[in-house]
């Protein structure tokens, strides 16, 4: 990923919600959600124009209280979408002409969000 090239128009992350955003199964085991440190202040960095997406496999039964944690946490997100696989997230896009990719992965280390430096620099 050393040489990510991106154009200047606004962008669309994808954010899986368990594990990246807040800790892994906390609501079960803790019986509430916990922020990972850092994840709250990279997505307000993002650009006003950009659009977020959260992904998880949390059931209906659990979309209220995430949906109260993540508004009482000031979660900056445009979509949620509930009862996902369990599986891999696989992001399939085109190539513009000019050669920029219109779609990237990262996979950060769970219930830590240590962000590539490359992707920091955005």
């Amino acid at each position: 990923m050393d040489n990510m090239v991106m154009s200047t128009l606004p962008k669309t992350w994808i954010f899986d919600l368990d594990g990246t955003i807040v800790k892994h199964n906390g609501y079960k085991i803790d019986g509430h959600d916990t922020l990972i440190a850092g994840a709250k202040e990279y997505l307000d960095g993002l650009p006003e124009e950009d659009k977020i997406v959260i992904l998880t496999s949390r059931t209906d039964e659990y979309k209220e209280e995430t949906i109260r944690f993540l508004s009482e946490n000031k979660i900056r997100y445009d979509e949620i979408l509930f009862n996902m696989p369990m599986g891999e997230r696989i992001v399939v896009n085109d190539r513009k002409p000019s050669g920029i990719d219109m779609a990237y992965a990262v996979n950060l280390d769970r219930d830590s969000f240590e962000m590539p430096e490359i992707i920091r620099e955005l």
